[in-house]
């Protein structure tokens, strides 16, 4: 799970924006409870233009504002220079068939779904990944409160948090061919247990599917409850979703117990 401070004040402000909170499936043991730093900036910047693909569905029915600076914000910059790195390997191991045993590990994650499309290659992608780490804290791990492996690094202990899962994830989605535009990590605040959660989110058909390693059902971002959206992490780096820009759709906003 993803360890950092959160200010107290940055959730009041969240929660009045939102009547209600919205939510994640049971979970599985992953670790212990975790917080996202929030010492970031949000910079504001005009809108740029986006594609129909975009407007077909934007995620969370939310806008968002970039992130400068802050826990979140450097920990994804690293760890993107690392996938990217990593994404490379992979590239050139399967042109050369000169693999190490994690680029080739990965390889196998993002063939799970050969011969599939949409949400069926999605769907066994994500099962693969799951059953493929072990869960364990960063405390337990590590012998820290938080830190983000790169993905050859979790393949390579077979050990990780939510962070983890999502990087491996986010990576074998690349690789598999799915396009940058379409898959990109998420920070959530879950209500219960009250922790900051990582996840992947990938557009199947005009819909955003959230990939969670607590469960291995894919679920619409529109059918979330007791979760707070906090931050989406993509190519473009790390952004806010805005809550005053959020337009109530289906079952995304649910009653607060």
């Amino acid at each position: 799970m993803l360890f950092a401070v959160l200010s107290q004040s940055a959730l009041h402000r969240q929660a009045a924006h939102s009547a209600e909170l919205v939510s994640l499936l049971a979970a599985n043991e992953v670790g212990s409870a975790s917080t996202v730093g929030e010492g970031a900036k949000a910079v504001p910047e005009p809108p740029a233009p986006t594609s129909n693909n975009e407007q077909a569905a934007q995620l969370f029915d939310m806008e968002t504002e970039p992130v400068i600076g802050g826990g979140v914000a450097e920990k994804w910059m690293r760890a993107r220079t690392e996938i990217v790195r990593e994404f490379n390997e992979v590239t050139h191991c399967r042109s050369t068939a000169d693999c190490s045993p994690v680029a080739q590990r990965l390889i196998d994650l993002s063939e799970s779904g050969a011969g599939q499309s949409g949400r069926a290659k999605v769907g066994l992608i994500n099962r693969a990944v799951d059953l493929a780490i072990n869960p364990a804290s960063d405390e337990a791990q590590w012998g820290v409160s938080d830190r983000w492996s790169a993905p050859f690094e979790t393949l390579g202990s077979n050990r990780g948090d939510c962070e983890d899962y999502a990087l491996v994830k986010y990576l074998a989605l690349r690789a598999a061919g799915i396009s940058q535009d379409d898959v990109k990590i998420v920070i959530l605040r879950n209500a219960f247990p009250d922790e900051d959660h990582a996840a992947v989110a990938a557009r199947v058909d005009g819909e955003w599917l959230i990939l969670d390693n607590r469960t291995l059902t894919l679920v619409r971002d529109s059918d979330l409850v007791r979760t707070i959206p906090r931050f989406v992490l993509d190519q473009q780096g790390a952004r806010r979703f805005v809550w005053a820009s959020r337009k109530p759709r289906g079952r995304i906003v649910s009653r607060m117990s």
